[in-house]
């Protein structure tokens, strides 16, 4: 819940003029609901996806204040972020609710973003795996038993992380990214786990990106508060491919 509409539209612009530099890497951007299709006008005919950063899972009907998965895909939107940390913690969505916005998303066509994240807490009881395990076996549920390959992305966002300008080190992360392939691999078979992307989401700064990205099963970033600064954002998006040696 930031910017106003002239941030944003000028945010719109420094991403597209980022992207159009990395060609050979996804860009996604989730303004806020108000913003969404002035933002849309600003990155039209760029490589740049819109996306939502939460929806209903109802198409339509008498539910005052919410968005539907129709809505978003009337407007153009490809992704949605569902199942934040603070759509948990503040706002009390639990597995079950964001599984079927989860299974309202891919009924669209839109690609939600499951996001999954352990607290200090659970962190500090060693629970850390079992929790993401859960969230993700959850909030993924039916989708197994769908036909074809349904196209989701998983985001781990560890809550200690998210906000406090403190991030899981490359290592805390890839271990988490390593066990939510193995727990895909057990629903939906090892191949197909190979093509979700895993991303990372917890205090992304210009500073640990490039480390970040270096690991094997970091696929991407979901970025908050750095991605609020056009230059910051910038550099995330350029990060540097060390895996490749580039």
């Amino acid at each position: 819940m930031n910017t106003t509409l002239e941030v944003a539209l000028d945010l719109g612009r420094k991403v597209v003029r980022a992207a159009l530099s990395y060609r050979d890497r996804d860009v996604m951007i989730a303004p806020p609901f108000p913003y969404l299709i002035p933002v849309r006008e600003e990155i039209k005919d760029s490589p740049v996806y819109l996306g939502a950063q939460n929806m209903y899972h109802q198409r339509q009907g008498a539910f005052t204040g919410e968005v539907s998965p129709l809505m978003l895909r009337d407007i153009g939107c490809r992704y949605v972020i569902l199942g934040h940390s603070e759509r948990r913690s503040l706002f009390k969505e639990g597995d079950s609710f964001i599984n079927k916005k989860v299974l309202a998303a891919l009924e669209e066509g839109i690609i939600p973003i499951l996001c999954v994240g352990e607290t200090l807490e659970e962190r500090e009881k060693g629970a850390t795996l079992e929790v993401v395990a859960g969230q993700l076996r959850k909030g993924l549920e039916g989708l197994a038993e769908r036909p074809g390959n349904p196209q989701f992305l998983v985001a781990y966002e560890p809550v200690w992380a998210i906000g406090t300008g403190r991030n899981a080190s490359p290592s805390q992360a890839q271990e988490v990214h390593a066990w939510i392939r193995k727990e895909l691999a057990q629903l939906f078979g090892w191949e197909f786990s190979r093509g979700v992307r895993i991303i990372y989401g917890g205090s992304v700064t210009p500073e640990n990106i490039d480390g970040l990205m270096a690991e094997e099963d970091i696929d991407g970033a979901l970025v908050g508060g750095a991605s609020l600064d056009g230059e910051k954002f910038f550099r995330i998006i350029g990060f540097k491919n060390l895996r490749d040696g580039i």
